[in-house]
């Protein structure tokens, strides 16, 4: 038998969710993403999406999951460190790089797995990490585990930022983290004052474009690629399941850092990898992204 002390923690918890409003439950939808969904038989408009492209639902990204499930089958077996990567893990990081404009990438099972084994990889306890406020829970959390001093500057203020770097200099590594766009609000970061103070203070940057790829910049890179700064970004992290319809979070840089993440993202080492089909899908959603 369960502890009883245990259950009835948690059917307390659940009322207190309850009774202050926060209990979630989650509609069934039978119907594909898209801008009307049906729920109970009826027929709904949807706003809460992060389908920004109606890619999801696209044929063409459909046609190419399935061709890769006849050659590949579904699943990937394993860790790609233990069993090997398929074709189209490489096509899918070979096509990332190209579309981010940097030298290579590394493809995780989601952004949020992303965030959390690069963050994790790439600062420790001798470091800080020093997000906006309005920074998605994976950056959060990713800092939380990397067991680096968080600090949190106010909603895009540069100067509490700068006061920030001025007061951190006995840091070994200073890493400066933001979303491009803010999921919640829908606001665009100020990068090109974040990059000159990184750059000033000597300080890493990494930049989220989860809700930006696909959606801002004359080739539809991100932000990154809206303020011209593709050569002044340290990390580049963003998703695959918004704008580009498909499943996956990936991470963009230099051959170093990639390299670097591969040997030492706990995420990416000790998961299975994605299926091969999902990263035909994202393979296809960057094609129509890009032409």
């Amino acid at each position: 038998m369960p502890d009883q002390a245990f259950l009835q923690y948690i059917s307390d918890q659940l009322l207190m969710l309850k009774q202050s409003g926060l209990y979630r439950d989650p509609k069934v939808i039978d119907s594909p993403t898209d801008s009307r969904v049906i729920i109970d038989e009826k027929s709904y408009l949807a706003f809460c999406s992060n389908n920004y492209l109606g890619l999801a639902n696209d044929e063409r990204l459909k046609d190419a999951a399935v061709s890769a499930i006849q050659k590949y089958g579904w699943g990937s077996g394993a860790s790609r460190l233990v069993c090997g990567s398929l074709r189209p893990h490489q096509v899918l990081e070979q096509t990332l790089a190209r579309f981010k404009a940097t030298q290579a990438s590394i493809v995780f099972p989601s952004g949020y797995m992303a965030n959390l084994g690069v963050i994790s990889a790439l600062v420790g306890q001798q470091d800080t990490v020093i997000i906006d406020r309005l920074c998605h829970a994976s950056i959060v959390d990713g800092c939380r585990l990397s067991q680096a001093k968080l600090q949190v500057y106010p909603h895009c203020d540069l100067d509490a930022l700068e006061g920030i770097l001025k007061r951190s200099p006995k840091y070994a590594r200073r890493l400066i983290i933001t979303d491009s766009i803010f999921s919640m609000d829908g606001d665009l970061a100020p990068l090109p004052g974040l990059v000159k103070l990184a750059r000033q203070y000597g300080a890493i940057i990494m930049v989220d474009e989860a809700h930006a790829t696909g959606v801002l910049g004359q080739h539809g890179r991100g932000a990154v690629e809206h303020f011209g700064l593709e050569d002044e970004l340290d990390i580049v992290m963003g998703t695959l399941s918004k704008a580009v319809g498909s499943l996956g979070g990936f991470v963009a840089g230099s051959h170093e850092v990639i390299d670097f993440l591969r040997q030492r993202a706990r995420s990416f080492i000790y998961t299975t990898a994605l299926p091969p089909a999902a990263c035909a899908a994202s393979i296809a959603g960057l094609k129509i992204i890009a032409d």
